[in-house]
């Protein structure tokens, strides 16, 4: 054998097996595998978590905004159309009234009844405290509301979680 076939065979027997191999080894497809499983997890929880806390703020924000919106219709003295409120009848007002843990109502106050304008049924995962006192009245005109201490207070809590939002009506109208 000739010095250039001895090289050339001994060329042959010390490529790497690297070079041959075209697949992963059962191993590490196991990690990357729990790789990506322990990243998911993480990112589930903490989706979970976040559009928890997004559905107990959206129920704030609706609250808040019927509350204004009794509040606006008391501004401007919108009768609802109904015989309760037609004259000679007046408005006083409107109610922000809390049924139970999870419904609530808006109804127009006048002199000869009450007439519901709103009704709404919150998530089940959601319940809402009882504000004292209820209901609360936006009187008309800006005349203020029936709150007799400095303020209204009305608490969501997440049923699943130890999430809750608070929502204040002062004596002078503010919903904050």
């Amino acid at each position: 054998m000739s010095n250039l076939e001895k090289t050339k065979r001994n060329l042959a027997f010390s490529i790497p097996h690297s070079l041959f191999s075209n697949g992963y080894t059962f191993i590490e497809i196991l990690v990357a595998l729990t790789l990506v499983a322990l990243i998911f997890g993480i990112g589930y929880v903490n989706f979970r978590d976040f559009s928890r806390r997004q559905a107990l703020t959206g129920v704030a924000r609706s609250i808040m905004g019927d509350l204004r919106l009794a509040q606006e219709q008391a501004l401007s003295g919108k009768k609802p159309a109904s015989l309760v409120c037609n004259s000679p009848n007046s408005l006083d007002g409107y109610y922000f009234r809390v049924v139970s843990a999870q419904n609530y109502v808006l109804e127009a106050n006048c002199t000869g009844g009450t007439v519901q304008t709103k009704t709404v049924t919150i998530a089940s995962d959601i319940s809402m405290s009882t504000p004292s006192p209820n209901p609360i009245l936006f009187k008309v005109l800006g005349k203020g509301t029936n709150i007799s201490g400095p303020s209204a207070i009305l608490t969501l809590t997440q049923a699943q979680t130890s999430y809750s939002r608070t929502i204040t009506v002062t004596l002078g109208g503010e919903i904050k």
